[in-house]
């Protein structure tokens, strides 16, 4: 298969890049121009007012530590998803520099030029705009400076609450093996944050007069940029959609949903932490999901019926390095133990417990092995340690645990886990490098994003999870020295859904029904 190369892969994505680079100006100025309105007031205030000072920075320095996935997380109970918790987000990182160094400006102005102003007869709104601001300008707009440089960094993550932005290709690319696509929204994000940074230090150069000139033309600029973000996120479809990143840019995804069932959703990119919670809510209607996840139960969504097949086998197995293999050679056994111990209900049930339920994966996984007579007390060993990695979701910790119990209680090695290591790139990176032994992959996944081979092939291994498997396992040893132990039993694989009441309401059983509904309205 034939590589495509960056400029290749720029060229052919440059009006969806050139969209996302208005979404990220957009995000970025929007709450850049809110934190300006609240953080300078805030700051003459507290120089004003200089008992409040500690409290308000302590406050703002607080919520800047809030580590930012963890603050889009807090904000989605009380906004949705969507422009609105990635604003407020942006807006509180942002709060910080602006003010305190509004705070630091005006306390730090000479006494004697206060002194002089106050004898020439200079009220306080006077001497503030005429006499502190002036000078005070340059620590201010540093601070401004400041604030926007870390907007633009922070807002990658924007993506994750659908709000778009460079994010989508950055976390779309490192789900998918993608250097191409994570270098097409990291170079872009880089460099607005270079211009940005010098554009506002020729402002702070050139002080206060400048300022005065641009004080009515950069609002002007940050609404045209705020207008212009909201129509590139407004959708035209009567079915609000919302796909993962990795789903985005996969042919058994959204590509595959284009080319064979010609269906464009015109989806929103979002984090599969929240979509299942946003379609329950009704702020999106259809989403891709992963066909054994307990939210589906939990939610009551509906899977729509994958009527053209787009979707391969995804079973479940862990892949190891064959050295890794020889050096621990109780291992291979150790964890086939699990295999064919597995169903999708079974698996379901269990990302149920995890979902919904929110038991530990230790407990799920105890439990499970309880059921199924493999359970037995760790040994303690000390004759070597297996490092075991997962990605970052529910059914990958539930299975680490269980690896985890298995290994230490059937042998004498020691168990080391590293877990939520993000999408498929960084788990097999890190396998690669021997950052960790092995971790659960699947079997579409190491075809489609892994291997990636011709259409051709894809369209015959495809055909039955057995091909799937066997035609995974050998190219794997080819080509990386790479083992597929035995599979689990279960298929995880991609799948459309929808709220169960709305798809019956709609008569959509199946993605051909969804498409020609979508053509009908």
């Amino acid at each position: 298969m034939i590589q495509q190369s960056f400029w290749q892969f720029i060229a052919e994505q440059q009006e969806k890049l050139l969209t996302q680079v208005v979404q990220h100006l957009g995000l970025t100025f929007l709450s850049l121009f809110l934190a300006i309105i609240v953080g300078v007031p805030l700051g003459i205030l507290i120089a004003r007012k200089r008992e409040l000072s500690s409290s308000v920075l302590g406050v703002a320095g607080i919520l800047q530590t809030i580590p930012s996935i963890a603050l889009l997380g807090f904000m989605i109970p009380a906004f949705g998803i969507g422009a609105t918790p990635a604003i407020v987000a942006l807006l509180i990182y942002a709060l910080l520099p602006i003010i305190r160094n509004t705070y630091t400006g005006i306390t730090e102005v000479n006494p004697i030029v206060i002194e002089s102003a106050k004898a020439m007869g200079m009220n306080k709104s006077q001497l503030l705009f005429k006499v502190e601001l002036p000078l005070a300008m340059p620590i201010i707009i540093a601070g401004i400076r400041t604030a926007a440089v870390i907007n633009i960094g922070v807002a990658t993550l924007a993506s994750f609450v659908a709000a778009g932005g460079l994010g989508e290709f950055i976390f779309g690319g490192i789900s998918l093996n993608n250097t191409n696509m994570i270098l097409a929204g990291a170079i872009p994000a880089a460099l607005l944050a270079v211009l940005l940074d010098q554009t506002i230090a020729v402002i702070q150069k050139s002080g206060y007069q400048l300022f005065q000139k641009l004080k009515y033309i950069v609002p002007a600029i940050l609404i045209i940029l705020g207008i212009a973000y909201l129509l590139t996120s407004v959708s035209d479809n009567k079915i609000k959609a919302g796909f993962t990143p990795e789903f985005m840019g996969r042919q058994d995804g959204d590509l595959g949903l284009r080319s064979v069932y010609g269906l464009n959703a015109n989806p929103k990119v979002v984090n599969d932490a929240v979509m299942y919670k946003a379609a329950y809510e009704g702020e999106l209607d259809l989403i891709s999901g992963y066909s054994t996840d307990g939210r589906i139960k939990a939610f009551d969504l509906y899977v729509l019926d994958d009527d053209k097949k787009i979707f391969p086998p995804y079973f479940a197995a862990p892949i190891i390095k064959t050295k890794t293999l020889s050096k621990f050679p109780e291992l291979e056994q150790t964890l086939n133990l699990l295999a064919g111990k597995f169903n999708d209900s079974i698996m379901t049930d269990l990302n149920y417990k995890s979902d919904y339920l929110h038991q530990t994966p230790e407990k799920i996984a105890k439990d499970f092995l309880i059921k199924t007579q493999l359970y037995k007390n760790p040994q303690n060993g000390n004759s070597g340690t297996i490092k075991i990695g997962s990605k970052i979701f529910g059914e990958q910790y539930i299975l680490t645990e269980m690896y985890k119990m298995l290994i230490e209680g059937y042998t004498n090695y020691k168990v080391e886990t590293k877990t939520g290591l993000g999408g498929t790139k960084i788990c097999f990176d890190a396998l690669m490098n021997d950052a960790i032994d092995f971790y659960p992959e699947y079997t579409g996944t190491g075809l489609l994003v892994l291997l990636k081979p011709t259409a051709q092939t894809i369209k015959t291994v495809s055909q039955s999870a057995e091909k799937t498997y066997q035609y995974v396992n050998s190219e794997f040893k080819k080509q990386y020295g790479i083992q597929w132990l035995k599979p689990l039993g279960f298929n995880n694989s991609y799948a459309l859904m929808m709220r169960k009441k709305q798809a019956k309401e709609l008569n959509i059983k199946t993605i051909s029904e969804l498409k020609s509904y979508l053509d009908s309205n």
